[in-house]
């Protein structure tokens, strides 16, 4: 079928990731045609697993935040109810929020799920911090209801509402994390446990929006976390069946090299690398503005607004992450947490820096996913997966020649940090390992520079910006969304399915005054 036109669809969604995913399934709810076009042979993006001798391996995915139980559910779990998806996937609950270690032995602290556990434990590390604590998630729960409101005004606030209902959302508005919880009298202790999570978001808590980090840390600790049984991979496997249900079109080893404009520069389809055409008006991509603009749209189209709102933005994470597969029992090894933060210092800003240089970076996150499914790997085993992000393009300094020894030497650093600070020696049980990094990353999903973080979010391009700039970012080139990581929403899983389900709402809404 080379060349051939083979099909006008009213959307074309570009990549298969979770934000793609989600997006097929709104356009498809809302009774229009759709073709999801993916380069790889499977679905999900990061959202897999991949096999090495008898152990399956979860590609990224920690913990998913904002799920809740069945009985009551979060917003991610509301939102796969409403795309079908929920009852396809069997899922587990995390046992604990997480288990933050500091290297300079400042802190050694296992924090649990639900606001008066997680109080009344901060409580018995820092005495004297639940007053302050509990104003923090007395603010996080309105921060909570005013994004409720936002979304449910789709961005479009009264401003006499806001000021009456969410006064406090607002005085926070353009404050830093770290100045927020100064403002809250918080001691610092208590601040430096509460800030654990700011690795998930990338950003250093003197620049990090603390209505990003409010947002994140209410929607953690009063849903808790949830896994599913088969990882991530069963959520998009899911995704997929639920499309096909709803006649949608999936096209696999299929890469879209070019989106066809017309002398108008309007999208008119899109060319696939094997010449196909396929027509269509509206394009959802789940994949850099870097790539979208930079390669895939004609250079005619480009100007000089696309090119300044683009590069005005800067990368994030490059991610390098840890496969391990022991011949022990979690519970022989003595690994007794879920989720491990291991960092040099609770300062973030300090750590950041340190996370610039390959050299000075020795920061974790690290999953031991049968502390929360111990099925999840053959009777007598355990499977661990290590992460850390390089927050500039260090990466690119690694020569070819020294590419495999530089993977090594993280990996053997990774170890022996784990080992040092939770004083499990786990290198004697390695039966399988497999080392990704930023270069597999960049290869595997075509991420610039083996980002995994998508843009980052700091300071003007933070979360609600991003959230008060939807209308101005979809102006920039007519009928073409973003979706995953570098969207509206930002970088995780939660955030990335998000994010499909607004453009592909919002797409909808477009053939809608087309009078599709």
């Amino acid at each position: 079928m080379s060349g051939e036109q083979i099909k006008t669809y009213d959307v074309v969604v570009i990549g298969a990731g979770n934000g793609g995913l989600a997006a097929a399934i709104r356009v498809l709810q809302g009774n229009h045609s759709c073709l999801l076009v993916e380069k790889h042979n499977l679905p999900g993006g990061f959202a897999t697993s991949f096999k090495r001798g008898r152990f399956e391996f979860e590609a990224s995915l920690h913990e998913l935040n904002d799920f809740g139980s069945p009985q009551d559910p979060g917003e991610i779990r509301t939102l796969f109810r409403s795309l079908g998806v929920e009852d396809k996937i069997d899922w587990i609950r995390i046992p604990e929020a997480y288990h933050m270690i500091t290297t300079d032995k400042k802190y050694d602290c296992v924090m649990p799920f639900g606001i008066e556990a997680f109080i009344d434990q901060m409580e018995k590390y820092v005495p004297g911090s639940r007053a302050s604590m509990q104003d923090f998630f007395d603010l996080c729960n309105e921060v909570r209801d005013a994004q409720a409101y936002s979304t449910s005004v789709n961005g479009e606030t009264d401003a006499s509402y806001m000021k009456k209902h969410f006064p406090n959302f607002i005085k926070a508005g353009s404050y830093s994390v770290n100045e927020v919880l100064a403002a809250l009298k918080m001691p610092k202790a208590a601040q430096d446990i509460l800030n654990a999570y700011w690795c998930y978001l990338g950003v250093d808590c003197d620049r990090m929006s603390f209505l990003h980090y409010g947002s994140m840390v209410i929607r953690y600790i009063t849903k808790d976390a949830w896994m599913p049984k088969m990882k991530s991979h069963e959520i998009s496997l899911a995704m997929d069946a639920r499309i096909r249900e709803l006649h949608g079109d999936i096209w696999y080893n299929s890469e879209v090299v070019e989106i066809l404009c017309d002398e108008a520069d309007q999208i008119v389809g899109v060319r696939l690398q094997d010449g196909t055409i396929v027509h269509t008006k509206h394009v959802i991509a789940n994949c850099s503005p870097h790539v979208v603009f930079g390669q895939l749209l004609p250079e005619k189209a480009i100007n000089e607004k696309i090119i300044r709102a683009t590069n005005a933005r800067t990368f994030a994470g490059r991610g390098f992450t840890l496969f391990l597969g022991l011949n022990k029992t979690a519970e022989e090894l003595g690994i007794k947490s879920h989720n491990y933060f291991i960092y040099d210092t609770a300062d973030s800003v300090k750590q950041y820096h340190l996370m610039e240089k390959i050299a000075t970076n020795h920061v974790q996150a690290t999953v031991c996913l049968n502390n929360a499914y111990p099925q999840c790997s053959p009777e007598g085993t355990c499977m661990m997966y290590f992460t850390t992000m390089f927050m500039s393009d260090d990466w690119g300094n690694v020569c070819e020649e020294d590419y495999f020894m530089m993977k090594d030497e993280i990996a053997k650093d990774m170890i022996h940090v784990f080992e040092r600070e939770t004083g499990c020696q786990i290198h004697d049980a390695i039966e399988e390992i497999a080392i990704a990094s930023p270069t597999t990353y960049a290869r595997y999903c075509g991420h610039p520079q083996g980002d995994i973080y998508g843009y980052e979010t700091g300071g003007w391009d933070s979360l609600m910006p991003r959230l008060m700039m939807m209308k101005e970012d979809a102006a920039l080139f007519k009928n073409l969304r973003f979706v995953g990581g570098y969207a509206m929403r930002s970088s995780g899983y939660s955030s990335a399915y998000v994010s499909g389900d607004i453009a592909g709402r919002q797409t909808v809404g477009d053939l809608a005054k087309e009078g599709k």
